[in-house]
C-alpha cells in the first residue's frame, strides 16, 4: 500500500429492505430461514483495491441500518461506490441523486447488474452518476482511481465534456483471481451476518467465477462468462484462516456459480482444508450432474454440512426448455448420495417458467416432496434484465403493465403462456405450504433440532409461513 492518502472512498450499499445484492442474485433475506443477509463481499474486494491505491476506505451496508445521507456528510468522501440492484434500482438511484445534492463535488461510481443492459445512458438520464462500471469492477476501479485517463479505461460509461454518454470498450474477465488481494474485512463488522439457524457469525468465500451453462433465467454467466475461474486451494485457505485467526468465524458459504464442476479441484481444496487442521463448518452448491460418492465424502470430511441444488422444476419439459441439461434422475441420484453422507440439502425451485402449467406445477411440487430435502425455496420465475428469459418474455409479450421487480422472487413479474400473473402467485404459495406443512417434514424438523436457537429461529419461520398472504 502506499504511504500518502489520496482520499477518502466510501463503498455502499444504498438504504433498502434486506436483499442479497450479489449481481448473480438479488433476492430480498427476510425471514428466510435457510439464506441469510449476506456480507458485502463485492464491496470488500473493492475497498482492498481502494487501499492498496493508497485511499482511505470505508463500507456500510445500510440495509442492515444507519443513517445514510448524515454519514456521508460526516465522513465527505472523494467517491462514493455504490453496488445497485434490479428490485432497488428506483431506490438505490434517489439516494445517490440525494448523495449528490449534499455533496456536489462528490464522485460517485455506479456498479451492478442492471448496468449488463442499462448503461450507455445511464449518465445521460442521471447526470449524477460519474462512472458506470460494466462488467467485473476490481481492476476497472484501480484505473479510475489511479487517474487512468476515462477514455482508456476499459468497462466504464461516462459523460464526456460534451454531456454526451461515452461507452468505452468490454474489459476482460479477470482470468487470475489470486491476484486480487483478499476482501477488507476489517472495514465490516463481521458480526452482523450470521447463519438464521443457530446464529454464529458467517463469511462468504468466492472460490470460483463463472459458469458454462448460461441457464434460460440465470445472471451467472452473463455476470462472470463461461469459463470457469477458479482460485487456487492454497489462496482459499489463506483466507478462511484470516477469517478464523482474526476474526473467529468458523462458519462460511463457499460462494460460486458452480463449485464442484472440476472434480479435482474440489477433492484437492477438501483435502488441503484437512490438512490445514481447520475445523469449519461450510455450505456450498452442486449441479446435479457433477456430484459423486467420493468427491461428497470428501466435502463431508472438509467441513460441508449443507449443499444447495438448482433443481427449478419437476418437469423435465421445462428442465430441457431452459436449458438446464439434467434430468430428473440425475437430480435423484445427487439427493440420494448427499443424503448418504450426512450433508443437508437445499433444493431451489421456480414456478410461472413461461411453458408452465397447472399440470407442471404439479409435477414440481410432486418431485420437490419425493425428494425431501431438508430446506426448500420456491420463487415466482424472475426476468431478470441480461437473461435470456428476458428477451424471450419481451418478444413473446408476457409483460404487461410496468415491469416492477420490487417483489421479484415472491411475486411474479411476468405471465406465462398459459397462466396469469395471479395464478402463479397462488400457485406459487400453494407449493411453498404443501412441502412445508407436511407433518413427516415438521417431525423430522423437530427432531432435528440441536440447540434452543435453532428451535426459535424455526419457530418463528414456521409462523410466518403460516401467517403469509
Amino acid at each position: 500500500m502506499e504511504n500518502v492518502n489520496k482520499g477518502k472512498v466510501f463503498f455502499v450499499y444504498p438504504p433498502s429492505p434486506v436483499i442479497n445484492r450479489e449481481d448473480r442474485c438479488q433476492q430480498p433475506t427476510k425471514e428466510l430461514l435457510v439464506i441469510p443477509p449476506l456480507p458485502p463481499t463485492d464491496l470488500m474486494y473493492m475497498a482492498a483495491i481502494g487501499e492498496e491505491c493508497g485511499y482511505e476506505c470505508a463500507i456500510k451496508d445500510y440495509s442492515q441500518g444507519g443513517d445514510f445521507l448524515n454519514e456521508l456528510l460526516e465522513n465527505t468522501p472523494d467517491y462514493l461506490v455504490a453496488n445497485v440492484t434490479v428490485p432497488t434500482f428506483k431506490s438505490d438511484m434517489e439516494y445517490l441523486a440525494r448523495a449528490k445534492e449534499i455533496l456536489p463535488s462528490l464522485k460517485i461510481i455506479v456498479k451492478g447488474a442492471p448496468f449488463l443492459t442499462y448503461n450507455t445512458n445511464v449518465t445521460y438520464e442521471h447526470p449524477y452518476i460519474d462512472y458506470v462500471i460494466v462488467g467485473e469492477p476490481e481492476y476497472t476501479l484501480k484505473d479510475i482511481l489511479s487517474g487512468v485517463p476515462d477514455s482508456e479505461i476499459l468497462g466504464i460509461c461516462y459523460s464526456d465534456d460534451n454531456h454526451q454518454p461515452v461507452k468505452t470498450g468490454e474489459r476482460p474477465f479477470i482470468e487470475d483471481l489470486d491476484s486480487l488481494p483478499l476482501p477488507a474485512r476489517h472495514l465490516v463488522d463481521n458480526t452482523v451476518y450470521k447463519r438464521p439457524d443457530n446464529g454464529k457469525v458467517q463469511a462468504v468465500i468466492k472460490v470460483s467465477r463463472g459458469c458454462p451453462y448460461h441457464c434460460f433465467f440465470c445472471l451467472a454467466t452473463p455476470v462472470s462468462g463461461l469459463n470457469v475461474r477458479m482460485r487456487s486451494a492454497e489462496n482459499i485457505i489463506a483466507e478462511i484462516k484470516e477469517c478464523v485467526e482474526k476474526y473467529n468465524i468458523k462458519n462460511f458459504i463457499f460462494w460460486s456459480d458452480i463449485f464442484n464442476i472440476d472434480r479435482n479441484w474440489t477433492i484437492n481444496l477438501c483435502k488441503k482444508i484437512i490438512e490445514s487442521g481447520l475445523k469449519i463448518v461450510w455450505s456450498s452448491n452442486t449441479r446435479a450432474n457433477t456430484m459423486d460418492d467420493e468427491m461428497a465424502s470428501w466435502m463431508y470430511k472438509a467441513g460441508c454440512r449443507l449443499c444447495s441444488i438448482g433443481v427449478e422444476s419437476g418437469s423435465q419439459m421445462i428442465l430441457d426448455n431452459i436449458g438446464k441439461k439434467i434430468t430428473l434422475d440425475e437430480i435423484r441420484k445427487t439427493v440420494k448420495i448427499l443424503k448418504k453422507n450426512k450433508i443437508k440439502i437445499y433444493n431451489y425451485f421456480v414456478i410461472g417458467l413461461p411453458w408452465e402449467t397447472e399440470e407442471t406445477v404439479e409435477e414440481t411440487i410432486k418431485f420437490a416432496i419425493e425428494l425431501d430435502s431438508n430446506f426448500i425455496s420456491f420463487y415466482t420465475a424472475n426476468p431478470l434484465p441480461g437473461t435470456k428469459y428476458f428477451a424471450y418474455a419481451m418478444m413473446n409479450r408476457l409483460v404487461y403493465g410496468d415491469l416492477d421487480f420490487a417483489n421479484s422472487y415472491y411475486e411474479p413479474v411476468v405471465r406465462a403462456h398459459k397462466l396469469s400473473k395471479e395464478r402463479i402467485f397462488e400457485l406459487h404459495k400453494q407449493a411453498i405450504k404443501r412441502f412445508y406443512l407436511r407433518p413427516k417434514f415438521i417431525l423430522k424438523t423437530i427432531l432435528g433440532l440441536r440447540s434452543f436457537a435453532e428451535f426459535k429461529n424455526y419457530f418463528v419461520a414456521g409462523l410466518n409461513l403460516l401467517l403469509k398472504k
